[in-house]
């Protein structure tokens, strides 16, 4: 993975240096890893001598009323539309013309968009924003296409559990949000079993259509990942109850589980503290670093 970011940062630097690039859109189906990838992009582009500045796009939401609905009639955040396209485009060509911005912060409690910081990009700077909507041209259509660059992240699993069936690259997700979901919002593996229908539904319709615009394609997949998460995620799936749901599913991830030799816990110690696994087992050293302009 280390040298793939390397290659991606050099190749960004390249670009900000010849081709004036001065945004990173990064995106990628659930659970691809795409925090972590961020963040160690963030790292090796300083290494460059760039200095990456993170915008979230959450901070950009509509106000709650004028967010979209779905079929079912409930605000659809995962929407184009739930994000203030005027306003975003309108702060990046600043940013891009090294103008002071302000910008937004978006209350969730008040479901209301209020001032934020201010920030500025400096001559050495790029801003990286990771979101489900980076690939879609839909996204930023003021900016000029040279000033922008894009990374697809993805975890493309290259294992086969024998000559006919491979592992599924949903299934590695699902193992993964399942790990992570108990371990950092609460959630039970029913929980996440029960949502993961409408986590597809989103990816096919916001990313996936998409994918072919990216500039580069990085791959999170690790080989030794199942081996990590057997042990981590089937306590999890043996708590979902026999009459629900999602038990079917939880069988069948139980089953494909069965094939792995698990890591033991002295195992998973040794898995790099900056591993991008760490975003979904824990103990990742970079849940604290969030690179932010100095322009505050």
């Amino acid at each position: 993975h280390e040298q793939n970011i390397a290659h991606i940062a050099h190749e960004i630097t390249e670009r900000h240096h010849n081709e004036g690039v001065r945004l990173v859109l990064i995106a990628g189906p659930s659970s691809s890893g795409k925090t972590t990838f961020s963040k160690r992009l963030a790292i090796q582009l300083l290494a460059h001598g760039i200095r990456p500045m993170t915008l979230e796009l959450d901070n950009y939401f509509v106000d709650r009323e004028l967010t979209p609905r779905d079929e079912k009639g409930d605000y659809d955040f995962e929407a184009l539309g739930a994000i203030n396209l005027p306003l975003f485009n309108q702060q990046l060509l600043e940013l891009t013309r090294q103008e002071e911005v302000q910008i937004p912060r978006f209350d969730f409690h008040s479901g209301k968009s209020i001032q934020g910081r201010i920030i500025r990009l400096r001559e050495n700077q790029i801003t990286i924003i990771e979101g489900i909507h980076g690939l879609n041209p839909g996204l930023v259509p003021d900016i000029p296409p040279q000033l922008v660059y894009r990374v697809y992240v993805s975890a493309l699993t290259q294992l086969n559990i024998d000559s006919h069936n491979r592992v599924a690259t949903t299934d590695m997700r699902l193992l993964r949000r399942i790990v992570r979901d108990a371990r950092t919002r609460g959630y039970n593996a029913t929980d996440t079993l029960m949502r993961w229908s409408s986590v597809r539904r989103g990816e096919k319709l916001n990313i996936f259509p998409y994918q072919e615009n990216a500039n580069i394609m990085f791959n999170s997949a690790l080989a030794y990942e199942l081996a990590a998460l057997r042990p981590l995620a089937e306590p999890l799936l043996l708590q979902v109850e026999p009459d629900t749901p999602p038990h079917i599913e939880a069988k069948r991830l139980l089953s494909f589980l069965g094939w792995v030799r698990p890591l033991s816990l002295d195992q998973l110690d040794i898995i790099p503290d900056t591993s991008l696994l760490r975003e979904f087992i824990g103990n990742s050293s970079l849940d604290d670093y969030h690179p932010e302009s100095s322009d505050t």
